[in-house]
């Protein structure tokens, strides 16, 4: 059940309960793409940096190490021992992303495998199929994501074919649900919403789907080529035309600016892969904006990642120290900036959500933004 705790301007704060748990949001889903965070990151430090929500992907799990063999082993929760929410994705996103291995019918995709070449058709009800295998507390209907820059033509049609397979997702689950032998008879559906940046297709699909009563509801297919402006200007349109009582989710966004802007416009759900990919790379955030750990002026900082911080990384270890470690290669760097981000990010929702209940988030929004550019003008 979705209950809405504060509305302030568009901006949401709700409470999201679910089978696995109660979601506080909004709130950003950590990425564990293939039932791990990148960066050795475990369950455990999941929960002492404050996770609510981890996410897998349906595409990956069902390549490797199969949906069914972790049906028998009791479901995600019990593979990855973590017994708070996971959403897991549709495979959808896989039909953007691995173009060059698809082949999309009205039946589904045909995919090439990026491990072995192997042939894989995934359909409306194989990703249900497989999701359920799963076990994970929401599923994302199957859906395609076109690039956000494509043919107005193209789109059309493909946001036709999306709406078709969003009712076979519907009846799929519906079935699954009733099944004794299912995991998780209580999973949940969201559905998406595409349309690229066309307002027009992105309206009548979102009144579309909003007819449908779904669990949640999705905006996809942005952060995939658009400008950011062009993301803000969709949500503006889009929102005010999905269920305001049901939870809204921004697919695969994105910078803690996006989050605040989208948060603004009304969202619920976050998830991204900056926090880990960055944070493999030396790149972390902080109130001031993103450092780079690997420039040499951190060299002999003894200072932590950020002042004040409460992560694991900068409890105990300096700039130089952390330097040193990404320098050298040792996955223990690595590892310490990727807690700092998703720290980070967790923490920033946090304090969204306090904003809002407290109704202050139009000043906290415009401070925290001010703030987020400090170090770029250093």
């Amino acid at each position: 059940m979705y209950k809405i705790k504060k509305i302030h301007g568009r901006a949401k704060r709700a409470s999201f309960e679910t089978v696995h748990g109660t979601i506080e949001t909004p709130v950003f889903m950590n990425v564990g793409t293939a039932a791990a965070i990148k960066g050795a990151v475990s369950t455990r430090d999941l929960l002492d940096i404050g996770t609510q929500v981890q996410l897998s992907n349906t595409y990956h799990l069902h390549v490797r190490p199969g949906d069914e063999q972790i049906r028998e082993m009791g479901g995600l929760h019990k593979f990855m021992t973590w017994d708070r929410p996971i959403l897991t994705d549709s495979g959808g996103f896989q039909v953007f992303s691995l173009a060059s291995l698809r082949r999309i019918k009205e039946e589904g995709v045909y995919f090439q495998s990026h491990i072995d070449g192997r042939r894989i058709f995934m359909g409306p009800e194989e990703s249900m199929r497989i999701q359920s295998n799963l076990a994970s507390t929401i599923a994302m209907a199957f859906d395609e994501c076109p690039s956000g820059v494509a043919e107005r033509s193209y789109v059309q049609a493909s946001v036709e074919r999306t709406t078709r397979w969003l009712v076979r997702c519907k009846d799929e689950m519906t079935r699954l649900n009733q099944k004794i032998d299912t995991l998780n008879r209580r999973q949940l559906l969201f559905g998406i919403n595409q349309g690229a940046i066309y307002e027009d297709i992105r309206i009548a699909h979102a009144k579309e789907i909003s007819r449908m009563d779904l669990d949640g509801y999705a905006v996809g297919g942005l952060s995939v080529g658009e400008s950011h402006e062009d993301m803000y200007r969709i949500l503006d349109a889009v929102v005010p035309h999905l269920p305001q009582d049901k939870p809204t989710y921004l697919m695969g966004v994105g910078t803690p600016a996006n989050i605040l802007e989208a948060v603004d416009r009304g969202i619920d759900f976050f998830d991204c892969v900056y926090p880990s990919r960055n944070g493999r790379h030396g790149h972390v955030y902080t109130s001031l904006g993103k450092r780079n750990l690997f420039n040499a002026r951190y060299s002999t900082d003894e200072r932590p990642i950020e002042e004040g911080c409460g992560c694991p990384a900068c409890q105990h270890y300096s700039r130089a120290y952390i330097r040193h470690l990404l320098k050298a290669k040792e996955m223990l760097g690595m590892r310490l900036c990727v807690l700092h981000n998703l720290y980070f990010y967790n923490h920033l929702m946090e304090e969204i959500r306090a904003a809002i209940e407290e109704e202050r988030f139009d000043s906290y929004k415009k401070e925290k933004l001010e703030s987020l550019q400090r170090l770029q003008r250093e």
